[in-house]
C-alpha cells in the first residue's frame, strides 16, 4: 500500500489524550495515510490503545521500544513511515478534521517540500485559562475551510521566524516558530534528518536544519492543529534550571548545524532564531540568579 502522509505519534505517559488523537486521525477528510504509533517504553496503557486501534485499522502502525525520549521515538518512526508527506502529532494534541486534505492538495498543486500552518490559538489559551480556574476544558470547534488562500516561495528564509510578531515579514505569511507539529514535510527531505537525542527542545536544531534544504514552501494561514496544554508537558512542568540548560544544549546543536550554512541564511537565521532563543536564555539565567 502507498500511503500519502505518515503521521509520526511519540507516546509517553499519555493514556488519558491519546484516544483523543488517534480519533482526530480518523475524522480526517483525507484517508490514504498511516500513523506510525512509536510507543516509547509508556508505563501506563498507551500502548494497549496504540495495539488496540491497530487490531481495528490497518493505517495504524505500532513500534514497542525502550524508553529513549521524544527524539529517539521520533527517529524510530522516521526510519519506517513509507508515505510521501509526513506529519508530526504529539499525542496530547489533535488535528483538524481537514489538515490532511487542505496540506496534501497545496503540497501537490505547489510541488511543495513543505506545507505550514499555524495552531489554534483560542483553543490553547482558554484552556490554560481553565485549567488554572479547576474547570474542565474547552471542546473544539472546527471551522469548514473552502476556497482557501495561501502563499508559496522558493526562499522560506524570507518568511521564517521565531518572533510571534515580526516586524520585516509579512505576518499574514510568516512561518513563524520552530515546532515540527506545524508543518507538513516531504518525507524525501527530512527523512535522514534525525532529530538530536538526549535533549528536551529538540525542535530548535532538528528545524534549523531542515531550513536549509526547503526548495519550496507553501504557507497556509490557518489554525489546523489544536495545541493542547498538557500541565505535565516539559515547558510546563520544568523548573527554571532545567528549561535553562535544555535550552543552552539546544543552541548549542543548532550552532554546530549553521557553522558551514551559506551566508546570507546564516544572518536571518541568527537574526530571527538565534537571538530570541539566547535572550530568552538570558532570561531564565538573570531567573535563576536574581
Amino acid at each position: 500500500m502507498t500511503y500519502d502522509i505518515s503521521v509520526i505519534i511519540p507516546i509517553y505517559n499519555v493514556e488519558r489524550y491519546l484516544r483523543r488523537a488517534l480519533d482526530s486521525l480518523l475524522a480526517q477528510t483525507h484517508d490514504n495515510w498511516e500513523a506510525i504509533l512509536v510507543d516509547d517504553g509508556s508505563p501506563d496503557a498507551c500502548g494497549t490503545i496504540a495495539d488496540e486501534y491497530a487490531n481495528k485499522d490497518s493505517r495504524f502502525k505500532v513500534i514497542h521500544k525502550t524508553n529513549g525520549g521524544l527524539s529517539d521515538a521520533r527517529n524510530a518512526g522516521m526510519r519506517i513511515a513509507s508515505g510521501k508527506y509526513l506529519l508530526f502529532l504529539d499525542p496530547d494534541d489533535f488535528f483538524h478534521p481537514q489538515l490532511m486534505e487542505l496540506c496534501f492538495k497545496a503540497a501537490e498543486k505547489e510541488d511543495a517540500d513543505t506545507v505550514v500552518f499555524t495552531y489554534h490559538h483560542y483553543y490553547r489559551t482558554i484552556n490554560k485559562v481553565r485549567h488554572f480556574l479547576h474547570l474542565p476544558d474547552s471542546k473544539p470547534s472546527f471551522k469548514n475551510y473552502r476556497d482557501i488562500k495561501s502563499f508559496t516561495t522558493d526562499n522560506i528564509f524570507d518568511y521564517a521566524t521565531e518572533y510571534s510578531h515580526p516586524k520585516d515579514i509579512d505576518r499574514r505569511w510568516a512561518v513563524k516558530h520552530c515546532q515540527a507539529c506545524f508543518k507538513m514535510y516531504r518525507t524525501s527531505l527530512v527523512k535522514d534528518i534525525p532529530f538530536v537525542k538526549g535533549i528536551y527542545l529538540e525542535d530548535f536544531p532538528w528545524w534549523s536544519e531542515v531550513l536549509l534544504h526547503i526548495r519550496r514552501c507553501t504557507i497556509l494561514n490557518l489554525p489546523l492543529y489544536y495545541y493542547y496544554p498538557n500541565p505535565k508537558s516539559f515547558l510546563l512542568s520544568s523548573d527554571t534550571r532545567r528549561l535553562a540548560d535544555n535550552l543552552e544544549q539546544s543552541i548549542l546543536a543548532a550552532q554546530k548545524v549553521y557553522e558551514n550554512a551559506p551566508a546570507d541564511k546564516k544572518a536571518l537565521w541568527e537574526k530571527r532564531f538565534l537571538a530570541p532563543f539566547q535572550h530568552y536564555l538570558e532570561k531564565k539565567r538573570r531567573k535563576m540568579n536574581g
